[in-house]
C-alpha cells in the first residue's frame, strides 16, 4: 500500500473515531443531563386531569338551602389521542348523537389559542345520566375520551333569581385576566351572589396524574397518587334573605313591573329584594336547553334580566317629603307644630301648583298625613333660600350634602353588580339646564315633593325608611350574613353604622306623621290590625304614561323589625297598589300570615294585571 493510501485511511479512521465519540457523548448527555426527552415521554405516558371542587352552597337566613350542587359529567377529548379506526357510529349511538354532531364537536379551529390537539377540551357538556351509564364502561374502546366530574347549580326554590344569580362559561378575556385561575370550559358567577362572591364560592381545583399505556388507556395512578392534589371546596354562605318572604313578594308582583326591597333596620340585612318581571333561576342551570331559555329571556320586551330594585332610577314622589321635613327641622327653618295654609294649590307670582283639598295642616305631622304639596313647597324653598333668595345655589349645595349623608346620589354598596347611583341634581346641573336664564328656588322646587330631576333606586328608598326607623342611623344594605363553618368574615363596612346629621328628636314628628298616614291618611286602606306600621305613599308623575305607585315604611314604630319600599310602574296612586302590597309583605313577615279581614286585599293584589290596565 502506498504512503498516500495509508494517509487517507488514517484520516478516515480518525474522522470515524471522532464522530463515534461525539455520538457517545451526545447520548450520554441526553440520558444523564437533558430531561426534555424524559418530559416528552411523560407527556404521552402521564395525563393530567383537573378535579373540580364542589362550589359553595348558599342558604337563606333561616338555614334553608337556596343553591346546591348536582353532579354532572363532561365528556372530554384529546384530539391527538383519537384512534382513526374507531367505530364512530357505535360511539354516537352510545351517546345518543348523530354523526354530524360528532364532527362538529371534534373539529375545532386549531388556530384559536383556546384549543390544542394535545390538550383535552369538552366534547359534550352535561352528559345525561343515561348516556353516562351506557358509555362509562365501554369508554376504554375509544382512546382519547374520558369523563370529567363537575357540579352544576340547582335551585330548590324557583324564586330569587336576581339575588342568587347564575353561572356562565368564561370568556377568553376572563381567562386571560385570571392568571391561570380559569381554563377554557370553566364556569363562573355571572350575576347576583354567584358573581359577587365568586372567589369564596368557587373553591380551588385539584389535580390527578393518570398513567396510560401505549393505546392511551388508563392503567392506574401515577406514583400511586403521590403527586395528586385534592380540590378545596368553595365556602358556604348564609344569605340575609328570607326565601319564603321573597316568594311571597314575587307572587304579589306577578303581572306588574316594579320592585320590592325589605331591610332589617337594626342590621342592614336585606330580607327580600325582588324585581318584576322575574324568572325561575332553574332555567339558567348549565344544560342543553339553557341557550334557548337565555335567548328568550334576553329578547323579552319586559326585560326580566333588568333588576329594577337596584338598576332602575325613579322619581320618589311624596315619600321624599319626609327628608325635606327632616332637613328643615334640623336647620331650624321650621318647627313641628307650624301651620302653613293651603287653599288647594301653591301660588307664586302668576303661577300655581296643585294640591289636594284637605283639612288645615297645623303641623308637619298633619302635612305628611294628607301629603300636602303646598307645605313642602314652602319648606324646600326655605331650605334653598336659607342664604338669601339670590343664593339658591348655596342652599342647594347644603341640601345635597344632607342627601349624600342619607345615601343618595351614589351607590349604597350592596354586593350585587349593576347598582345605580340614582341622581341628585346639583347647581352645575341646573346651570347647564337653565343656561339661558338664572334659576331660583321656585324654578326647581319640584324636588321638594320628590319630582323633577330627582331619581332614586328602590334600594335607596328602602334604606331611607330604615334610617327614619332607626332615628338617624343605618347599616349599608347587604345580602350575606356570614360564611358558614369558616373563619372568613364579611366586609366590615356592613357592620359599621352610618350616622346622618339629623338630631334624633327631629325624627319623632316625622314618624308620628307616618303613623297617621296608615291610620287616617293616604294609606288608611292598608292599615294592619295590631301592627303599628309607619308609612308614606307617593304618586310619581310619569310624562310617558300612567303615574307610578310608590310606598315606603317600617314596622313596628318602636324597635322596628322591617323597613320596606315598593315601586310599581304605571299603577297610579301610591295608595292603590304600592301601599297595599307593602303592608301585606310587612304583615307576612311579622305575623307569618295574612289576617282574615285582609285576605280579599291580598287576592286582589295578586290577581290584578297592572300591565294590562288602561
Amino acid at each position: 500500500m502506498s504512503k498516500e493510501g495509508t494517509g487517507e485511511n488514517l484520516i478516515i479512521s480518525i474522522v470515524f473515531i471522532l464522530g463515534s465519540l461525539i455520538l457517545v457523548i451526545k447520548v450520554g448527555y441526553l440520558q444523564l443531563f437533558d430531561d426534555s426527552f424524559k418530559d416528552r415521554s411523560r407527556t404521552y405516558a402521564i395525563e393530567k386531569q383537573w378535579i373540580y371542587p364542589s362550589r359553595g352552597l348558599i342558604y337563606d337566613r333561616h338555614d334553608r338551602l337556596l343553591v346546591h350542587n348536582e353532579e354532572s359529567y363532561d365528556l372530554m377529548v384529546t384530539y391527538n389521542q383519537l384512534d382513526p379506526r374507531m367505530d364512530t357510529a357505535a360511539f354516537c349511538q352510545l351517546l345518543g348523537i348523530d354523526h354530524q354532531t360528532y364532527l362538529d364537536q371534534i373539529e375545532k379551529d386549531w388556530s384559536d389559542v383556546r384549543y390544542s390537539r394535545n390538550v383535552p377540551y369538552i366534547f359534550l357538556s352535561k352528559v345525561s345520566p343515561e348516556a353516562f351509564s351506557r358509555t362509562r364502561e365501554l369508554l376504554f374502546n375509544y382512546p382519547g375520551f374520558f369523563f370529567q366530574n363537575r357540579n352544576i347549580r340547582t335551585y330548590p326554590f324557583p324564586v330569587g333569581a336576581h339575588v342568587l344569580g347564575y353561572l356562565g362559561e368564561v370568556s377568553r378575556e376572563q381567562i386571560d385576566r385570571s392568571e391561570g385561575d380559569y381554563l377554557p370550559g370553566d364556569y363562573l358567577g355571572m350575576s347576583g351572589l354567584e358573581a359577587a362572591y365568586e372567589g369564596p364560592l368557587k373553591g380551588e381545583r385539584g389535580m390527578q396524574y393518570l398513567l396510560k399505556d401505549n393505546l392511551g388507556r388508563v392503567v392506574g395512578a401515577y406514583l400511586d397518587g403521590q403527586q395528586d392534589r385534592e380540590p378545596l371546596s368553595g365556602k358556604d354562605i348564609q344569605a340575609t334573605i328570607d326565601i319564603e318572604l321573597t316568594r311571597y313578594a314575587e307572587e304579589l308582583l306577578a303581572n306588574k313591573r316594579g320592585s320590592i326591597v325589605a331591610i332589617e333596620p337594626s342590621t342592614g340585612e336585606i330580607l327580600a329584594m325582588v324585581s318584576s318581571p322575574y324568572y325561575d333561576p332553574n332555567l339558567l342551570t348549565i344544560s342543553q336547553e339553557r341557550g334557548k331559555a337565555f335567548q328568550q329571556l334576553e329578547q323579552d320586551s319586559l326585560k326580566p334580566f333588568f333588576d329594577r330594585s337596584i338598576m332602575a332610577k325613579y322619581p320618589p314622589g311624596s315619600i321624599f317629603k319626609t327628608i325635606v321635613g327632616l332637613v328643615a327641622l334640623q336647620e331650624g327653618l321650621t318647627y313641628a307644630k307650624r301651620l302653613i295654609p293651603c287653599t288647594g294649590a301653591y301660588y307664586y307670582k302668576d303661577e300655581s301648583w296643585g294640591c289636594h283639598h284637605h283639612y288645615p295642616c297645623t303641623s308637619i305631622q298633619l302635612a305628611l298625613t294628607v301629603s300636602c304639596n303646598t307645605y313642602f313647597f314652602t319648606l324646600i324653598r326655605e331650605i334653598l333660600d336659607m342664604y338669601g333668595p339670590a343664593n339658591a345655589r348655596m342652599g342647594l349645595e347644603k341640601f345635597n350634602g344632607y342627601l349624600t349623608a342619607f345615601g343618595l346620589g351614589h351607590p349604597l354598596g350592596v354586593e350585587l353588580n349593576g347598582e345605580k347611583a340614582g341622581f341628585i341634581p346639583g347647581p352645575d346641573y341646573y346651570d347647564q339646564l337653565y343656561k339661558k336664564r338664572k334659576w331660583y328656588s321656585p324654578t326647581i322646587m319640584n324636588i321638594g315633593i320628590g319630582q323633577g330631576e330627582l331619581q332614586l333606586t328602590t334600594l335607596q328608598m328602602a334604606n331611607l325608611a330604615a334610617i327614619i326607623a332607626n332615628r338617624g342611623k343605618y347599616y349599608i344594605p347587604h345580602l350575606v350574613r356570614e360564611y358558614l363553618n369558616d373563619t372568613l368574615q364579611i366586609d366590615p363596612k356592613y357592620r359599621t353604622p352610618q350616622v346622618v346629621p339629623i338630631d334624633p328628636g327631629n325624627f319623632e314628628p316625622i314618624i308620628s306623621g307616618l303613623e297617621q298616614v296608615m291610620l287616617y291618611g293616604t294609606a288608611f286602606a292598608s292599615h294592619i290590625p295590631g301592627v303599628t306600621l309607619c308609612g308614606k305613599t307617593g304618586t310619581s308623575q310619569n310624562p310617558h304614561g300612567k303615574d307610578h305607585s310608590v310606598f315606603f315604611g317600617f314596622a313596628p314604630r318602636n324597635n322596628p323589625r322591617i323597613a320596606i319600599a315598593v315601586y310599581i310602574e304605571n299603577a297610579g296612586w301610591g295608595g292603590d297598589f304600592a301601599a297595599p302590597i307593602g303592608s301585606l309583605v310587612v304583615e307576612k313577615y311579622l305575623n307569618g300570615e295574612i289576617s282574615v279581614g285582609r285576605q280579599a286585599l291580598e287576592q286582589r293584589m295578586m290577581e290584578t294585571n297592572v300591565n294590562a290596565l288602561p
